[in-house]
This record gives structure tokens, sequence and C-alpha cells, in this order.
């Protein structure tokens, strides 16, 4: 399995804009369905954003869908999530997962058991 490495949360006003990146290493990440989770105090982990292994095919929660955007680049091996217009309930830690040749929608079936997954980085939204 690969291990990844989460970077890019900070704090940031609601309306603004971060941009998370996913490290990859020890595996060729253009085989891996990858995706963002996120998890807030007191919530469950909940799916953001996937993006196939293959065919670049994304696939988005309903609350964040025409704000943020996924994207891959097998060569630097590193997956992006480009957040827009946030707002506060945007606020959590943001988790960075793998699984071997899935599809975008079957990443959001991901449980913290199975595939790879990153440390997590915090993203604050806050005025």
């Amino acid at each position: 399995q690969v291990q990844l490495v989460e970077s890019g949360g900070g704090l940031v006003e609601p309306g603004g804009s971060l941009r998370l990146s996913c490290a990859a290493s020890g595996g060729t990440v253009s085989l891996y369905g990858m995706a963002w989770f996120r998890q807030a105090p007191g919530k469950e982990r909940e799916f953001v954003a996937g993006i196939s292994w293959r065919g670049g095919i994304t696939y988005y929660a309903d609350s964040v869908k025409g704000r943020f955007t996924i994207s891959r680049d097998n060569a630097k091996n590193t997956v992006y999530l480009q957040m827009n217009s946030l707002k506060a309930e945007d606020a959590a830690v943001y988790y960075c997962a793998a699984e071997k040749l899935t599809t975008a929608q079957a990443m959001g079936h991901m449980t913290p058991g199975s595939g790879s997954w990153g440390q997590g980085t915090q993203v604050t939204v806050s005025s």
C-alpha cells in the first residue's frame, strides 16, 4: 500500500480558498483511486471527493459540489483538493485516502480500516 502525506491546511476566512496536497510514496499512484475525507469535532468522518484510478473521473459530496475540485498529477504522485468559497462548516481535519484500482464513486465507501490513509491536515474557517 502507498504511504500518504497531506499538506496545505491552515486558517482561512469564510469565502476564501485553500489547496490541499496529498503526496504518495511506495507505490504507483496511477493504479489507485484517491479521495479526500474530512472529520469535524464530534462528527463522523465523511467523504468529500474522489477521483478514479483511470480516466480522471471525479465524484463529490453534495455539500462541496461546485466549490471543491479534486485532481491528480500522476507524474508527481500527488493528489490535490482545491477548495473555494469556504464556509465555516467546511472546517475539519482533511484526510487523503487511496485504494487500488477503485473508481471515484466507490472511494466514497472506504472505511478507515481499508486502503491507505494519511495523517490529516487541519482546515479552519473563521473570520
